[in-house]
C-alpha cells in the first residue's frame, strides 16, 4: 500500500480509503455485519489506514457499528478516522440540514459517543447549507479544535466558490466529491482549485455505485435506488456492459481487474489523495487494493476515459 499526505495536514493516509456508506440500509439494504467486520480487518492487513463514515449513514448506525468494532478489537489507533455532519436526523419531522454553532457541537459529541473515541482526525461538512453561516461554522470548529476533539476539517460535495467562502473563515483541509469514469464533472473546476490550494481530495464512488466493478451482465437486475438511474437498467445498462467488457480487455493487458482499472484511473489524477471504496466482505477489499500500487500511463488513462465518455453518451441517448 502506498501512502500520501492529506493536503496541508499532518495526516499520512493510504491511497485507498475504506468507506462505510454501505452501512446505510435505506440506500443499500441490509448488510450482514460479520463479513463487513472481516473486511475492515482485511483492509488493515492490506495496509489501509484510512476510514471514512458519516453520522447520516443509517442515522448513526454506521458510526455505532464502527465504534463497536474499534473498541472490541482495539483498532482506533490503527486508523485515520474521518466522519461527517450536516443532516439533523434526530427530530420526528425528519431530516434537514443544520450547520449552526450549537448543532455542530452536539453532532460532534454524538459522533464521538457512537464511535467510542475521544477525537476525530477529519471532520467534514457533508454538503452545502443554502443558508450557511461560515463564521458560525468556524466558531464551532475553533471550539472543537481547542478542546482536542477534532484535528482537521474538510467539506464534501462543495464547489470552488463554496470552499472559498468557508476558507475565509477556517482552513479547508479536504474535499470529498464523487469522481469516476462516468462522473468527471469535478475535473474542470474543483480538482484544479484543490491542486492550487493544496487541499486534499478523497473521492467517493470510484466504481460508480458498483457498476464499474465488472460483475454485472447486460441482463442483470440491479436492485435498490441505483436501479432508477438510466445506466443501471434497460438499453443503457446493455451499452455500459459492452463498454465494460472492452475495458476488461485493457485491464487484463495490465494484469488488473475491471474494478482495479477503474480505481487506478481515479488515483492517476494528481489531485486525488485517496479513493474511497465501500466493501461488504473481505474479497471486495482484496480485489481493490492492488489499484494503489501504480498509476496509468497518459495513453491508457485517456483510452479508458474516452471509451466510457462515448458509452455514457450513447446510453443516455438510448434512455
Amino acid at each position: 500500500m502506498k501512502y500520501t499526505q492529506l493536503g496541508k495536514t499532518d495526516l499520512n493516509v493510504s491511497r485507498i480509503c475504506l468507506g462505510c456508506w454501505q452501512l446505510s440500509p435505506s440506500f443499500w439494504g441490509e448488510v450482514p455485519l460479520d463479513p463487513w467486520v472481516e473486511s475492515v480487518k482485511t483492509a488493515l492487513d492490506c495496509g489501509v489506514n484510512f476510514i471514512d463514515t458519516a453520522d447520516a449513514y443509517g442515522d448513526g448506525y454506521a458510526e455505532e457499528q464502527l465504534g463497536l468494532l474499534m473498541k472490541r478489537e482495539g483498532l482506533r489507533d490503527k486508523f485515520v478516522l474521518a466522519t461527517k455532519f450536516f443532516w439533523k436526523f434526530t427530530e420526528p419531522s425528519g431530516r434537514h440540514p443544520d450547520t449552526t454553532h450549537d448543532y455542530i457541537l452536539q453532532a460532534c459529541e454524538d459522533s464521538l459517543r457512537r464511535l467510542q473515541t475521544d477525537h476525530i482526525d477529519l471532520y467534514q461538512i457533508h454538503s452545502w447549507d443554502a443558508i450557511t453561516r461560515p463564521d458560525e461554522v468556524a466558531r464551532a470548529f475553533n471550539t472543537l479544535k481547542t478542546q482536542g476533539k477534532v484535528r482537521w476539517f474538510g467539506v464534501s460535495n462543495l464547489n470552488p466558490e463554496q470552499m472559498e467562502l468557508y476558507g475565509k473563515h477556517f482552513e479547508v483541509s479536504c474535499l470529498q466529491p464523487p469522481y469516476n469514469l462516468l462522473d468527471r464533472t469535478i475535473e474542470t473546476r474543483e480538482l484544479p482549485y484543490c491542486l492550487s490550494k493544496n487541499i486534499g481530495v478523497i473521492n467517493f464512488s470510484p466504481l460508480f455505485r458498483g457498476l464499474l466493478g465488472g460483475r454485472y451482465k447486460a441482463d442483470s437486475t440491479i436492485e435498490g435506488k441505483r436501479a432508477n438511474g438510466p445506466l443501471f437498467h434497460g438499453e443503457g445498462l446493455k451499452i455500459m456492459i459492452k463498454a465494460i467488457d472492452e475495458a476488461k480487455v485493457i485491464a487484463a493487458e495490465h494484469d488488473l481487474t475491471m474494478a482495479q482499472l477503474a480505481m487506478r484511473w481515479t488515483l492517476t489524477n494528481p489531485a486525488i489523495t485517496s479513493a474511497i471504496t465501500g466493501v461488504k466482505k473481505p474479497e471486495h477489499i482484496l480485489g481493490t487494493v492492488k489499484a494503489a500500487d501504480d498509476v496509468l500511463s497518459h495513453k491508457v488513462w485517456y483510452q479508458v476515459a474516452n471509451l466510457f465518455t462515448q458509452a455514457k453518451a450513447k446510453a443516455l441517448a438510448a434512455g
